[in-house]
């Protein structure tokens, strides 16, 4: 799907007159508005349901913009852009003294990532143009908040409908899971939010794998809150070993199951519906999001998903299901 002339023309003029547009980028989809006008990225808040000390990610045209936004960018934040950029990595740096305390949350940091999707960066190039040099768009998730994040845009439509202007098309959102998130702002860089882009891929980069930090002390980022990602059917994480078992005990209760799997797919006759999902953990984030809305649609009583193997290349999916377990229910 690729978006008309007209509909980048029509984004651009929603974007200055402070309106909401839907972009789509590589992760998911986003829910944008012009990060230089609080008022604007206050209709974020409003649409989303979002808690106002909730950070934003600003999305910029390229890494010329950096300096706009940011100060005392260290050489370690320059080196994750040249390798990662366009790409699904946002960086925490210290923010300009312009920047709306409304995108920040509040804090003296601001959160920053180029996205590698074609249709997001012409958008952006575009406002650039327009925009001057405060061109920025803050574009959280585009779902109700503690949601299932969306990567099509019928997802989008599903979850704000009306409240959004316009959704630019752009397909299936080919990563599937947010950005991973970098708090380069104080120091040894620490990874605040994992994502498609591992510990051995900043390695390379950093010469030493990096600290994984939710503590408080670490800037406040999108996707850090215990429950996120969430259907509203209630969701449980099941070991390999006792799905089989689990299933059946669900069954004999009478109860309507969901399952998400990746290793075998359940008997024949129960549950009452299931995805196999691939048994790679790029090809599983990819799938994921769209898996468990699926599952929250299919009048079920409880999705059941099989827990992921332990090793470090999983840690992104895993992530995202634990906070959506936790979440879960509660629609």
């Amino acid at each position: 799907m690729t978006p008309s002339d007209a509909d980048y023309a029509r984004a651009i003029e929603l974007l200055r007159a402070g309106e909401l547009v839907a972009i789509p980028t590589e992760t998911v989809y986003g829910l944008g508005a012009d990060a230089a006008n609080p008022a604007a990225v206050a209709k974020i808040f409003a649409a989303k349901g979002r808690p106002a000390d909730h950070p934003l990610i600003v999305h910029l045209a390229g890494h010329d913009a950096v300096d706009h936004w940011a100060e005392q960018v260290p050489a370690v934040a320059w080196e994750l852009m040249e390798t990662f950029w366009p790409g699904p990595l946002t960086l925490i740096l210290k923010k300009q003294a312009w920047v709306p305390d409304a995108v920040t949350g509040g804090q003296d940091t601001v959160g920053l990532r180029v996205p590698g999707h074609p249709v997001a960066l012409k958008l952006l190039r575009r406002f650039a143009a327009v925009a001057g040099e405060h061109a920025g768009i803050a574009a959280p998730s585009a779902n109700r908040f503690g949601r299932i994040s969306p990567t099509t845009a019928a997802h989008v439509q599903e979850e704000l409908g009306d409240q959004v202007p316009l959704i630019l098309d752009g397909g299936a959102c080919k990563v599937g899971i947010e950005s991973t998130i970098v708090d380069c702002s104080r120091g040894q860089p620490v990874v605040l939010r994992p994502g498609h882009i591992g510990p051995t891929h900043l390695e390379a980069v950093l010469g030493l794998v990096p600290l994984f930090e939710t503590a408080t002390g670490a800037p406040r980022v999108s996707g850090s809150l215990e429950a996120h990602y969430a259907p509203q059917t209630p969701m449980r994480l099941v070991g390999s070993e006792r799905l089989l078992d689990f299933l059946n005990a669900q069954r004999h209760k009478g109860g309507r199951c969901g399952v998400i799997c990746h290793s075998q797919p359940p008997q024949a006759g129960f549950p009452h519906c299931w995805r196999m999902l691939p048994a790679d953990p790029v090809c599983y984030a990819h799938e994921l999001y769209a898996a468990l809305r699926e599952m929250d649609h299919a009048g079920v009583d409880l999705i059941a998903v099989e827990a992921l193997p332990a090793e470090q290349v999983w840690a992104a999916v895993a992530d995202r299901l634990r906070r959506a377990a936790a979440g879960a229910g509660q629609g």
